[in-house]
């Protein structure tokens, strides 16, 4: 059956849900032990309001951004996820066609499907591939060069996983094997260090981007070496628990950053003020992760338009209620600390979920 557009994000992901098994619906919304990360990510973005300046003439308003010097017609990036294909068939290349269509920017990560060569064949825009390490300085090489070929225009390192950490709602169902039971190739990644990072920037000409970036000290050893993007991130509280939500980790590291780099973030980040927050505290571009899974398993390619087309609706809506009408006039003044209004949680961006409505199947 052809997918009908939805008229709001939250009627994206319930279709999303209607359309999922369940032991992928739980890989998709979970997180790690005790899920507290996941939930500060949420917390934390819902702990900054806005402070709108008015009288301003907001007839014309421009939402978009640039990455890595492509133009972006919103400073939104598809985050690379694992197994993507089992929310799609299609996997990065249906992600890569959507935001080629769409005019941004898709990372396809190592760890999904189709290959190197069939996701950068899927659409001729720029895209970044995301590696994880499975093998020793040849393969990685070997990895690099495909890229380099393929035309991609960074290659990313996920640097936040150097153990596959519990994720119970798996966990519970059989539906993970952690490394302790099934190390496998895993070891390469947990011996991933900062050698590696420069070898690999010294090594080959393509942009480097570091994903999983949490403190000041690790993003000024990056800077030191010459990466190019410093990615903040926790993997959407899919890492390690207990940590402090995304967009809190921000502000320091831009600072640290003063323009030697370029910035991303995720984490939580679903809806458009989400990513006027992350803008304003100086992100370059925003990472959407689960989002874009829930678009994908909503409807394909029509989906994750779907999707981008209402984050740019809302984008452009509160970019004129904050009185601005480019993205260059944002900052942290028009932003401040608030009290969230309800418990955070992977839906707590989407109050209305229960709402009832029509459309599904």
């Amino acid at each position: 059956m052809a997918y009908k557009n939805k008229n709001t994000i939250h009627q994206i992901i319930k279709q999303a849900q209607y359309n999922l098994n369940q032991p992928d619906w739980d890989y998709l919304i979970g997180g790690t032990e005790t899920e507290t990360t996941l939930a500060r990510n949420r917390q934390a973005l819902d702990s900054l309001g806005f402070r709108p300046s008015v009288l301003n003439d907001v007839s014309e308003i421009d939402p978009s951004g640039s990455f890595l010097g492509q133009h972006l017609t919103i400073p939104v990036l598809l985050a690379p996820i694992g197994s993507l294909q089992k929310f799609e068939a299609g996997g990065g290349a249906t992600a890569a066609r959507a935001a080629g269509e769409y005019g941004i920017m898709s990372i396809a990560s190592s760890v999904c499907t189709p290959g190197i060569e069939e996701i950068a064949a899927a659409s001729d825009a720029p895209k970044v591939f995301q590696l994880y390490v499975r093998g020793d300085e040849k393969w990685v090489d070997d990895i690099v060069e495909r890229v380099i070929a393929s035309g991609y225009k960074a290659f990313c390192l996920t640097v936040d996983t150097a153990v596959v950490s519990r994720r119970e709602r798996d966990l519970a169902k059989g539906h993970l094997l952690t490394s302790r039971s099934n190390p496998g190739d895993m070891i390469w990644q947990a011996r991933l260090n900062w050698k590696d990072v420069e070898r690999i920037r010294k090594t080959h000409d393509i942009p480097l981007i570091l994903k999983g970036i949490n403190t000041p000290a690790d993003a000024s050893r990056a800077l030191d070496l010459g990466v190019d993007v410093i990615y903040v991130s926790n993997h959407g509280g899919r890492q390690l628990d207990h940590g402090p939500g995304a967009i809190d980790l921000l502000p320091e590291i831009v600072a640290l950053a003063k323009g030697r780099a370029e910035i991303v973030i995720d984490g939580g980040f679903y809806r458009g003020a989400d990513i006027l927050k992350g803008l304003a505290l100086g992100a370059d571009a925003v990472g959407i992760g689960r989002l874009e899974a829930w678009a994908m398993a909503a409807g394909g390619v029509d989906g994750l338009l779907n999707m981008l087309d209402l984050l740019e609706w809302e984008i452009r809506t509160n970019m004129a209620l904050l009185g601005i009408t480019s993205l260059s006039e944002l900052n942290e003044s028009f932003l401040t600390r608030t009290t969230p209004v309800r418990e955070p949680s992977v839906f707590s961006a989407f109050p209305l979920l229960n709402l009832a409505d029509e459309g599904y199947c």
